[in-house]
């Protein structure tokens, strides 16, 4: 079996151009224009090319693009000072504060600061709840990205067995969540999990979520499931010296040996995570203004 590849950078600029459409329909309808404020304290390389993905696509689709960039000795009345002026401000409907921040800034607290409505993230605690129980609330980017792809492959997810391997509050619980509320029978595995290779075998639907490299292996993965890697891992190159790779939290030859579909690393999961932050912020505009929601970008 040669498996399905859901290739996530084509479903993003798909997404994008949803995003990009109704941008335009709020502008010429409703005279309104979406904009995202993202804060990025320091100077972590990684975060500065994230944030600058970020503010050239929120651009490319027609949105406002705020940034914030702090001294990494920022204080953290000053940050929270910023949140509040951001949350008060009416042409933002989006904030989003860079992860991770300096170890003499409580990110708990500044997360819990932003407004609940324009959490496009969807870390606030009150997100969290309503997620958890079912209620309309702004979700996380990526497992909202890996429930598109999986609607989009699979149709109905009604009745399929999800195991997702991770219990991180960022991708593991809110992923188990939406797949309850898409009437799958879930199951989070972690690294207590007992025989974990039989716990994956059962899975109609496997997400990896953990955060160590090529973990889940071809042996662990039910003929014909659908492989969903969220992992993001730089390891050394197996075959040139000083060089590095990306790789996921799967071993993409041998899994995609047995799945019916998978997700690759790079280019699967990755680029839908920028695109359902867009999405989020659409979402979040339109509920500022009581506005029907956008078709596609919600869970």
């Amino acid at each position: 079996m040669s498996a399905t590849i859901i290739d996530g950078k084509a479903f993003a600029a798909t997404v994008r151009a949803k995003v990009a459409e109704h941008v335009s329909r709020l502008k010429a309808e409703h005279g309104i224009t979406p904009g995202l404020a993202v804060v990025l304290v320091g100077e972590d390389p990684a975060s500065q090319v994230y944030v600058r993905n970020k503010g050239k696509q929120t651009v490319e689709v027609g949105m406002n693009s705020v940034e914030h960039k702090l001294d990494v000795d920022t204080s953290e009345a000053d940050l929270l000072a910023l949140v509040q002026q951001l949350n008060e401000d009416d042409s933002v409907h989006g904030i989003l504060v860079q992860l991770p921040l300096p170890d003499h800034l409580d990110s708990d607290l500044v997360i819990n600061s932003i407004s609940p409505a324009k959490d496009v993230d969807g870390f606030h605690i009150s997100n969290v709840g309503l997620l958890g129980t079912g209620q309309k609330s702004m979700v996380p980017c990526t497992p909202l990205g890996c429930l598109m792809m999986l609607r989009d492959h699979h149709g109905s997810l009604s009745g399929l067995n999800a195991v997702v391997v991770g219990r991180s509050n960022i991708v593991g619980k809110p992923m188990a969540q939406l797949l309850l509320g898409d009437s799958c029978t879930v199951t989070i595995a972690h690294s207590r999990t007992k025989d974990l290779e039989a716990v994956c075998r059962g899975a109609d639907i496997l997400v990896a979520a953990v955060g160590r490299p090529e973990m889940i292996t071809g042996d662990m993965v039910k003929p014909g499931a659908t492989v969903i890697d969220v992992g993001i891992n730089r390891i050394q190159h197996p075959e040139i010296e000083g060089k590095t790779k990306l790789v996921g939290d799967c071993n993409y030859a041998s899994c995609a040996e047995v799945a019916g579909a998978i997700t690759p690393v790079p280019g699967g999961v990755g680029p839908m995570t920028i695109a359902c932050l867009l999405a989020n912020t659409v979402t979040a505009s339109c509920r500022a203004n009581n506005l029907n929601e956008p078709e596609g970008l919600t869970a």
